[in-house]
């Protein structure tokens, strides 16, 4: 059997160290051909080491030049390219067969396209690029005649309920539901978190993720970008996507059927099980997560989405209704605002304010070209950073 080649962009961070633990398990399927970081030398230079593989990419060109020299110094064989643009390069190389594109925000965007006009085996867990790109970027599926196989746990659990046959989803779903464990902050007063500190809002009961998504998930933004990314992966309608909180994270979606049977998709929060399906799909291999024992499992409870508590979440509806590009909006305002939290500058209580703002300010105007959407995520960005600053 021929190897899988694979290019893990993003391969530091929390998907990418879960993608290469899952290939470690299966080193007769699976060869690795490159890997990406944005800054952390250190851990790339590791895994460089581990995997030898053919290429190694560092858009911060500081950082890899560093890279290099370690790498040099270490004997490896390992080729180090620098520059945004060797992102969307190596995503679309022909010795490659299958992308995880796990790099955070909006710069995920230009190499997950690349990946997908050059038709790859593309496994998404950047949800951004999707949200930002929206009809551009499943044209680019389409086009290339892309294996496009979400890794976000939820979308995931959704492809999983489904047939293999796209052609035949729109004829079974009711709608879908989307469960969400409510994050850190679900039972806590509302007026109290104005006082929330970035390691509060990173502290997830369930599952562990990098800061930007850890703080996503406390304010349920990351639920509103699944939302978005959801209407356009299996071609809904807005009001065909509801969203239930379950803070046991046992489901990890549903699908309602037309007869109302609903199908879901169970198993214990491990990020492994969604990557190990995605590399293997339509077979399933070995992820190295534990066994979920329903005898032992605590009993599974549900929750409405409170808006009071979670107003970002309706966002996402909002945006889907407005003019195309708002969702592009959205997600610039949502990374600079938390962005700003992080790092002191802006109170946990003001993300919402600064997302709802932008929405209500930035006009989308042409979103027909990767330019246009990046030209329009830089100019969002702009003015959120101006309403960070603002608020007191």
């Amino acid at each position: 059997m021929n190897r899988q080649r694979v290019c893990v962009l993003g391969s530091t961070g929390s998907i990418g160290v879960n993608t290469l633990d899952v290939l470690a398990r299966h080193p007769e399927r699976y060869e690795v051909v490159a890997l990406s970081a944005m800054s952390r030398v250190d851990e790339l230079f590791k895994q460089c080491l581990q995997w030898q593989p053919r290429f190694a990419v560092m858009p911060e060109v500081r950082a890899a030049a560093e890279l290099r020299d370690k790498l040099r110094e270490a004997g490896s064989r390992t080729e180090v390219l620098d520059g945004a643009a060797k992102l969307a390069e190596i995503a679309a190389h022909p010795d490659v067969d299958t992308v995880m594109a796990a790099i955070v925000g909006a710069a995920g965007l230009a190499p997950a396209i690349a990946a997908a006009r050059a038709g790859k085996r593309l496994l998404l867990a950047n949800k951004e690029a999707i949200v930002v790109g929206g009809a551009l970027f499943m044209h680019a599926v389409e086009e290339g005649g892309a294996t496009l196989l979400p890794i976000d746990s939820e979308h995931s659990a959704i492809f999983q309920c489904l047939p293999e046959d796209r052609a035949t989803w729109h004829e079974r779903i009711d709608h879908i539901v989307l469960t969400a464990s409510g994050g850190p902050f679900r039972s806590r007063d509302p007026k109290t978190l104005a006082d929330v500190t970035p390691d509060q809002a990173c502290a997830h009961p369930n599952w562990v993720m990098g800061r930007k998504i850890s703080v996503d998930s406390a304010t349920m933004m990351n639920k509103a970008l699944e939302v978005i990314e959801a209407r356009w992966l299996f071609g809904l309608a807005p009001e065909q996507i509801k969203v239930l909180i379950h803070p046991q994270s046992i489901i990890h979606s549903m699908v309602v059927c037309r007869d109302q049977s609903v199908l879901a998709q169970l198993g214990t929060p491990d990020m492994r099980v969604p990557i190990a399906y995605g590399l293997s799909f339509p077979e399933r291999i070995t992820s190295g997560a534990s066994r979920l024992d329903l005898l032992t499992t605590p009993s599974l409870s549900f929750e409405e989405a409170d808006a009071v508590r979670f107003p970002g979440l309706h966002l996402s509806w909002q945006a889907l209704r407005a003019p195309e590009g708002s969702t592009t909006v959205l997600n610039a305002a949502n990374e600079v605002a938390v962005d700003a939290f992080l790092n002191g500058r802006l109170r946990f209580d003001r993300i919402h304010a600064v997302n709802s703002q932008c929405l209500a300010d930035v006009q989308p105007g042409d979103t027909g070209s990767i330019e246009a959407l990046l030209e329009l995520d830089a100019r969002t960005r702009v003015h959120a950073l101006k309403l960070a600053l603002q608020l007191p």
